[in-house]
Formats: structure tokens, sequence, C-alpha cells
């Protein structure tokens, strides 16, 4: 949308895979000792996760934890993010960083159908550049930064932390990076699946655990009727070009 979002995988567990894979076979391997984790190599886990994952046994998944970074996107997509209860949040505070902007696109989020309507955009302009100067005069006259941020719109730009183990994530994308899902929410959805398949230890794990959208997931659109035409078939391939970044 170039908005300007921006979403960094900074953190996840070591040896990922290896561990869900030796969570996994507690299950199942008589012969199971914590030692066996250090003997664990790459053959293993693909002799073993691809098949327990599609046994539908995730809860193994809940072994491996990955922190994003999300820089850039609005308070309305922040707020639909830590909606997702199991995950970690940390987000820029507004009660102690003074909000400086110094244009209006750079500290909003404005969508693209209003940027595509000139007298629209000119008023969304106005209004978002009178919230800036009554907030900035609310820190004039001497009031705290907590006050002043009642002011604001929630288009306003945010950063977050967020940390989510890997069945949590599979939730939160099979649900965000869904076609109907809102344009913001879905586009830092699909940016934290392109960092995983960036990422030479994650990668095989978007195919095993079907990381992606609910119709990636299922293997059909849960939406029904509400589905927009033409969207599973363009769904399925922006997936499959993900998964082999």
């Amino acid at each position: 949308m170039g908005n300007g979002i921006r979403v960094k995988l900074v953190n996840y567990t070591k040896k990922p895979l290896e561990t869900v894979t030796w969570a996994a076979l507690i299950s199942y391997w008589d012969e199971w000792e914590t030692e066996a984790f250090q003997r664990l190599g790459e053959g293993d886990v693909r002799m073993h996760l691809p098949r327990v994952l599609g046994y539908g046994h995730e809860s193994i998944l809940e072994h491996a934890v990955l922190t994003f970074a999300v820089e850039g996107c609005s308070r309305v997509c922040s707020h639909q993010l830590v909606r997702h209860r199991i995950a970690s949040y940390t987000q820029q505070s507004q009660r102690y960083i003074v909000l400086n902007p110094e244009d209006v696109e750079e500290t909003f989020v404005i969508p693209e159908f209003v940027k595509d309507d000139p007298e629209l955009l000119a008023e969304w302009k106005e209004l978002m550049k009178r919230s800036i100067e009554l907030y900035r005069k609310t820190l004039e006259r001497g009031g705290h930064q907590e006050d002043a941020r009642f002011i604001l719109p929630q288009a306003v730009r945010t950063k977050i932390v967020v940390t989510m183990n890997l069945r949590e994530l599979k939730h939160f994308l099979g649900l965000r990076a869904c076609e109907r899902a809102q344009w913001e929410i879905r586009e830092v959805a699909w940016k934290m699946l392109e960092e995983i398949a960036r990422n030479n230890e994650l990668r095989p794990i978007i195919r095993w655990a079907k990381l992606g959208p609910r119709c990636v997931q299922l293997g059909y659109c849960p939406e029904g009727e509400l589905m927009p035409p033409g969207c599973l078939k363009m769904t399925r391939k922006k997936w499959e070009n993900v998964a082999k970044i």
C-alpha cells in the first residue's frame, strides 16, 4: 500500500524446528531423553516434524516463539493486533513520547482510497493538521502528554514489539492474511510471513504447518459467499510465491 509499514523478525527460539521436533518426540519415542536435543539434526527434523504436524498435533508449535518489530502502522492496526491475546506486546507510549510531526503523511496512515480522492484527501489533511495544532497547544499550555494524546486520531503511526509462539502465529495469519481482513493488518500479516520465509531455519515450517490464510490451512475458503471473486486462486498463488522465497 506504500504506507511505510515495516516488519522485522528480530529474534526467535534458538534451533526452533529442532526444539519443536524434540518436544514432539516425547509423545511416542520410548527412548526420549533430555540429552536427545543435542543429537537432533536437520534430517531428524525432516523425518518427524512434517508427519507429526500432518496428524494435526500442533501444541508442539507452542515451544518456539518469534519476536517481530512493527513500525509505521496506525493505532487502528495495533488495536486489531493486540486482540490476539495469546501473545506479548510492548507499544510506543503516547504518554511518555511527545509527537513532533513535520509532515502529515509521515505522521498518519492515510488509506489509498482517500489518497485517490483529492477533495477528500485535502479534508483529511486539514483535520489532521488541526489535531496536531491542538495537541501542541495543549502541551504549550502546560498539559501533559497523557492528556494531549486524547486529541490524536487513530490514524497516528505507532511502533510495537510482538512476540508469538508458532501456534498462535498460525492462528493470527489464518485470520489476518485473509483477503477479507482489513488491509493494514493484512499487510502486517503478510510481511511477518515474508520475514519467516527469508529465514533459512524457519522457512520449512511455512509448508509443514501451513502458516498462512485459512484457505491455505483448510484447503477451502470458510468465508463462503463472502469470499471476493477470484480470491482463492489469487491468495494461494501469493502464498506459494512467499513460501519459496
